[in-house]
């Protein structure tokens, strides 16, 4: 076998034979070469401790339940596919220097699942260009619109869809209930900003305006107060509140509203984690003997993990419970493991989607892996929702997904719990 030294040594005799195709190639010229014959490996920095860690944690392990059946069944084209994991606490700088990494030496083919807007949109930069090496973001678990945008959706492919799509469709939902006094609660850096202009663009368009907004700061945790942003929130006196920011945050403001008597509906987006939030306030219920899980609606990016009538949940539901994957060895020793969630179902899709690209890559004679990305323009991946990229689009799903909490745990919500809100 080649020796990595013997490979970059040979990449040039490569590259003077590639059409012009490869020279146009969104990938890192010699990103074929560094595939290596033994497999794909993928870069993905995330959160795997620290109070989100449940993000990074379940994203990962819904990955590695199809990457280990697919490499059990040869692989793609023979190659096994693997995830380097570099643990990112959900903090800017860590995620820089973990990239920097990636982008050293000997590289994965490419960057994978990132976790976090304030954590995606500071490494945007590396993507164009460091040491002369650049390198495709494939999936990030974010929503935020810096890499939908140029000039880095060039080298972004989003799965999910965007957090303004997420928030329109909740303030359309709201103000077809006459719930027309808006507010919102976000984490007070690039994720919230990003959340509360989707909010404030989707009232805007309605002739309506945010009545209230509170913040608080990224890594709260669950045992920290939240009175002083309810406060804030009940001197707007809202209809409903819109909540954009981590499980722990959100969980303890969803516990401090209702126990200061805030009882409007409040509403999450999909990056909260929806699991771990409702593990966090049943906790709490058992506890303090009070119901926090009322009136909650959490806007989602990827169906119901329950419902069995989509290929692709059956698919994850077996081989969760056939491989069971294990937390990385980074993460808290007392971390448990959720059994099913959205966010690992996402993680899987991650996945599905991404050997799809890696099996157009390995059979083209384009060496560009975006340019294999952009031939998907009609994929079934199991959802009844065909994942659609192309030149000019880089992201493959739209569709927003809601869920609000019955019998313990998040399922789909259907119109009649829709109108229980109607004023």
């Amino acid at each position: 076998m080649m020796s990595c030294r013997a490979r970059r040594r040979f990449i040039p005799l490569v590259l003077c034979l590639a059409c012009l195709a490869c020279l146009a190639s969104l990938a890192c010229p010699d990103s074929r070469a560094r595939a290596g014959s033994d497999g794909y490996s993928l870069g993905m920095s995330a959160a795997f401790t620290g109070p989100s860690d449940g993000l990074g944690v379940e994203l990962y392990r819904g990955s590695m339940a199809y990457f280990t059946f697919v490499n059990e069944h040869g692989g793609v084209n023979g190659r096994t596919v693997s995830i380097r994991i570099l643990d990112d606490g959900y903090q800017p700088g860590p995620a820089i220097d973990n990239t920097m990494r990636f982008l050293e030496g000997d590289e994965p083919l490419c960057l994978f699942s990132y976790v976090g807007t304030p954590t995606v949109t500071r490494v945007l930069p590396l993507l164009k260009g460091y040491g002369g090496r650049r390198k495709l973001l494939f999936f990030p678990f974010s929503g935020a619109e810096p890499q939908r945008e140029p000039p880095y959706d060039r080298f972004v492919f989003n799965l999910r869809a965007s957090y303004r799509q997420e928030l329109a469709g909740l303030v359309d939902r709201f103000l077809a209930l006459n719930r027309k006094r808006l507010a919102v609660f976000y984490q007070a850096d690039a994720f919230g900003r990003s959340g509360w202009d989707g909010a404030h663009r989707a009232l805007k368009s309605h002739g309506y305006a945010l009545v209230g907004e509170a913040t608080y700061r990224r890594g709260a945790r669950f045992a920290e107060s939240m009175k002083r942003q309810v406060e804030i929130l009940m001197r707007a006196n809202p209809d409903a509140v819109l909540s954009i920011g981590s499980y722990a945050a959100c969980a303890a403001l969803i516990r401090d509203a209702r126990d200061m008597g805030l009882n409007v509906p409040i509403a999450n987006v999909s990056f909260v984690g929806s699991e771990k939030l409702l593990s966090l306030l049943l906790a709490a219920e058992r506890e303090n003997g009070r119901d926090y899980t009322f009136n909650l609606v959490n806007s989602q990016v990827v169906p119901s993990y329950e419902d069995l009538s989509l290929p692709a949940v059956r698919e994850y539901r077996e081989l969760m419970d056939r491989y069971a994957p294990n937390a990385p060895a980074m993460a808290a020793r007392e971390y448990a493991p959720v059994r099913y969630s959205f966010t690992s179902f996402e993680g899987f899709l991650n996945a599905k989607a991404m050997v799809r690209i890696l099996e157009a890559y390995a059979a083209s004679l384009t060496p560009g892996l975006g340019a294999a990305a952009e031939s998907l323009t009609e994929a079934d991946i199991g959802i009844d929702v065909p994942l659609r990229f192309g030149p000019d689009r880089h992201q493959g799903l739209d569709r927003v997904y809601f869920t609000t909490v019955r019998d313990g745990r998040f399922v789909p919500m259907d119109e009649r719990q829709w109108r229980a809100w109607q004023r």
